[in-house]
């Protein structure tokens, strides 16, 4: 009995709205270099702004989806990977095979090579990309705790990024061009309603799973707030360096802490949970959906129509020769600069969290046929960082690095990879939780609407492709 009670922790006092804010920046900048960079204003510069209800809807999507993620760690101090292994033992082994497959496709920082090499004028980008991997493998690698290193970057990017885009789209954008967003707001386009004739379902259903993160990386959520501490994460360890002195020492518990059930924790709780929800509604979901309307108000101001915009990510060269032209040469340049460190950030942010993600997965699986509590998982993160990373650069070499390619291909798999995990950690909240800490009625109505979508619109894009 008296282990029992040494297991006993306090559930933490909430910290201020300010402190907390970090794990939505990460998660917002995964999504910045696919879907709100790439597929929606590639999209918008093809067929206009009839098609803005998608990032609308897709976004708040995953704003529900996050939070119930994020429900199960603040409530268990641990990552909704641990909670899925103990009811499902196959979970792990899915999990690594469709986030390495899914996100194992280096289309963002080939997109990245490819804009940045536009700036400084090379001919050829693979090996340029190649050189980004390397820099991303560096970069994790050295910081005190892959974490902290994240989100500083993530932070300084976004707070510079954003507002920029914002100044250019306003001195570029008309009065009907802001009409023709609302409009594209209820699905009414330049002669369509809701999708125009010749879209590419794989298109806008990759489109739609990456407004926001997308695939796998939603859970890695759960994994953030753990160990910037949110709620029983006061509890966890942080993943160190690589190089750091002590790392190859470093074990680390996964399993979460427990808490007695009384008045002063539950009040705790739901003093985290309203905070956690208007730290990642204002964080992921407003500043999300404003970046995502500022790209693509960009891009129809500027490169809407142009014959060229179906090539790649032509569009994005398009838009910097436009601005350009309309305010000055330097103007375009720093867009393209702009844009290609945005997408280089995104794909730092995805290494990191499809890296631990597998790692935990692993990790789980060596812990039970090993029968122990704790694990080196710093070792285990840093193999799959580094995995990605030879792999990326493997397919660069084969000549695998055309950047819209590869991120439909990866966006269209991860649309998959959603359905699958919507499902399951609905589940897992009402199975594991005790009554007070559940998502009322209507959250879980969302979450299985959330998945009856994208289990349909899944099936009826590879039907499309296949047959």
């Amino acid at each position: 009995m008296a282990k029992i009670l040494n297991k006993i922790k306090e559930f933490p006092s909430a910290i201020s709205l300010n402190k907390m804010l970090g794990p939505s920046f990460v998660i917002l900048a995964l999504g910045l270099g696919s879907g709100e960079v790439i597929l929606w204003p590639y999209l918008v510069s093809n067929y206009g702004l009839g098609i803005v209800w998608g990032a609308f809807l897709g976004i708040t999507f995953q704003y529900f989806m996050n939070m119930e993620i994020e429900r199960y760690a603040l409530v268990k101090g641990e990552s909704v990977f641990v909670g899925l292994a103990k009811f499902w033992r196959w979970t792990p082994y899915w999990f690594i095979a469709s986030t390495f497959i899914g996100f194992g496709l280096p289309g963002i920082v080939a997109a990245s090579a490819q804009v940045l090499a536009y700036f400084f004028g090379l001919a050829e980008f693979k090996w340029l990309a190649s050189a980004l991997l390397l820099a991303i493998g560096l970069i994790l690698s050295f910081g005190k705790t892959a974490y902290t290193v994240l989100e500083k970057i993530t932070k300084t990017i976004i707070f510079l990024g954003v507002p920029f885009i914002f100044l250019l789209t306003l001195f570029l954008v008309k009065g009907s061009d802001i009409l023709a967003l609302f409009g594209g707001l209820v699905g009414r386009g330049e002669g369509f309603t809701w999708l125009p004739a010749k879209i590419s379902l794989a298109t806008f259903l990759a489109a739609f799973a990456y407004a926001g993160a997308g695939g796998n990386l939603n859970l890695s959520q759960s994994i953030y707030i753990k160990e910037k501490g949110y709620g029983m994460g006061k509890y966890s360890q942080k993943i160190a360096g690589l190089f750091r002195s002590k790392n190859s020492e470093q074990t680390i518990k996964l399993s979460g802490e427990e808490f007695e059930l009384n008045q002063k924790n539950l009040n705790r709780f739901h003093s985290w949970w309203r905070l956690i929800n208007i730290e990642h509604l204002s964080v992921f979901w407003f500043i999300g959906l404003l970046a995502m309307c500022l790209l693509m108000l960009l891009a129809f101001a500027t490169a809407y129509g142009l014959p060229d915009n179906s090539q790649g990510i032509m569009f994005v060269i398009n838009e910097a020769i436009m601005i350009g032209q309309r305010l000055a040469p330097w103007v375009g340049s720093l867009f393209l600069l702009v844009v290609g460190i945005m997408l280089f950030q995104t794909q730092l942010g995805i290494i990191d969290s499809t890296s631990r993600i597998m790692a935990e997965n692993l990790a789980l699986k060596k812990m039970t046929k090993q029968k122990v509590d704790k694990i080196n998982l710093s070792k285990i993160y840093y193999g799959f960082v580094w995995a990605q990373i030879i792999f990326g650069i493997s397919l660069f070499a084969l000549n695998f690095y055309e950047p819209k390619s590869l991120i439909v291909l990866g966006a269209v798999i991860n649309a998959i990879a959603m359905f699958v995990h919507v499902g399951l950690v609905n589940r897992l909240n009402v199975r594991s939780l005790i009554k007070p800490f559940r998502p009322a009625y209507w959250r879980r109505v969302v979450m299985w609407l959330i998945f009856i979508f994208f289990g349909v619109f899944s099936g009826i894009t590879l039907f499309d492709k296949l047959f």
